[in-house]
């Protein structure tokens, strides 16, 4: 959870990938990071951003498609994982990394579970989250290997099935307010 004291503008990043989905306008006084769409994008903005600012928090905030139809509005995450990587003949598990310790991710706390992958979703993956994206869990990754508090929300956008592309592009921008308001204006009130 984020608590008032510890997260300011001076020492936080909020981290989205496109300028549609939150415009700098709505948050003047803090820094915000535009990625770009996908992993690598969001890894290598995030990286360099880390490198050149030194904060001790990102907040990731972004559009979402809903596998888990009861799931709508803004949402705190508290689990990532890699939904697109498949290693799985040789004998790796959907989702895990080969030789690599950091796989899904816990961020704590009240929440829901987000899948990342490198693909816009139009039917359900096989691996089963509540909720799919195209960047957080390269965030949330970075953020843990550079020892950041890593912190998530996102906006459902549309329900991840073979009409997402419409939804998402009547709601790319409609959640950006409702974030605002919910949790970033708490932090400079």
């Amino acid at each position: 959870m984020m608590n008032k004291g510890t997260v300011t503008p001076k020492n936080s990043i909020i981290v989205v990938a496109l300028e549609d989905e939150l415009p700098v306008r709505l948050v003047p006084e803090w820094t915000v990071l535009y990625t770009g769409i996908g992993k690598i994008n969001a890894a290598i903005k995030a990286t360099e951003a880390i490198l050149q600012n030194s904060p001790s928090h990102l907040i990731n905030y972004g559009t979402a498609g809903a596998l888990n139809t009861s799931i709508s509005g803004l949402n705190r995450v508290n689990r990532v994982m890699q939904r697109d990587m498949d290693v799985r003949p040789l004998g790796f598990d959907l989702g895990y990394t080969p030789f690599d310790a950091i796989n899904h991710i816990d961020l704590g706390g009240p929440g829901i579970s987000l899948g990342t992958g490198d693909h816009f979703v139009t039917s359900e993956p096989e691996l089963t989250t509540d909720i799919v994206d195209m960047e957080a869990y390269a965030l949330a990754k970075v953020a843990l290997l550079f020892g950041i508090k890593f912190h998530c929300w996102k906006y459902i956008s549309d329900k991840a099935n073979e009409d997402a592309a419409n939804q998402w592009s009547e709601n790319v921008a409609k959640g950006s307010l409702e974030f605002v308001e919910q949790v970033i204006d708490p932090f400079t009130a």
